[in-house]
């Protein structure tokens, strides 16, 4: 892939991919000075999630013409008192010079559908699957924020696959080597087994270069 710059562009960024940001920033790919990031774990919090979207896209292009959100659309953003209002007009109401990387949620941001379903068949058979990014081993506190033993039972068990974490940082294996006791109370609090599943981020990094060529263009 050739290196786009990304110098004149700001990342406003759900805190739950920071990992993924933060390494390609260390890695040189992501060569901007500007990289926000909004509280992990708001799509349980839409009004709060809207109002620290907006806040730091206002703040970001006060540096930078343009901004490239990594958010994803249905699954991040629900507004129950106003259910025609989507990610997608968040996004239009501030302008053509911000734009939001094209992807349903982060998981998607790291792996195409049918890479998730490959994922699923080589690893379980093809069995139901819960799949994390590290983000969401890193702030479980904050992604599962209000979530007990009782909603645990509810959601997870019914993943006779487990949980995959999509990794292209080693994360988990750093996580499982330096805090087992805490990957294991992870794991006993979902009632399922987590493993870590390596990826690359040529797919993330695509993204962010589209969003880029798009600005580019405009």
């Amino acid at each position: 892939m050739t290196h786009l710059s990304f110098k004149n562009t700001a990342i406003v960024a759900c805190g739950t991919m920071s990992p993924e940001l933060s390494h390609l920033k260390e890695q040189g790919y992501l060569d901007t000075d500007y990289l926000f990031y909004t509280t992990p774990g708001l799509h349980q919090d839409p009004h709060e999630l809207e109002k620290q979207l907006i806040k730091f896209i206002v703040k970001a292009k006060k540096k930078v013409r343009d901004v490239i959100v990594v958010y994803g659309s249905k699954y991040c953003y629900v507004n129950p008192d106003n259910p025609t209002r989507l990610m997608e007009t968040i996004i239009r109401e501030q302008g053509l010079d911000v734009s939001r990387v094209a992807a349903t949620h982060c998981m998607g941001m790291l792996a195409s559908n049918d890479e998730l379903e490959h994922i699923k068949q080589e690893l379980v058979g093809g069995e139901p699957v819960w799949f994390m990014t590290p983000g969401w081993v890193k702030y479980k506190s904050q992604v599962f924020k209000g979530w007990d033993k009782g909603t645990a039972t509810e959601n997870f068990p019914r993943h006779t696959g487990g949980a995959i974490v999509l990794d292209a940082i080693g994360y988990l294996d750093k996580y499982m080597a330096e805090q087992p006791e805490e990957f294991l109370e992870y794991c006993d609090w979902m009632g399922i087994p987590m493993q870590a599943y390596s990826i690359t981020l040529d797919r993330f990094k695509g993204l962010l270069a589209d969003q880029l060529k798009k600005l580019a263009d405009q």
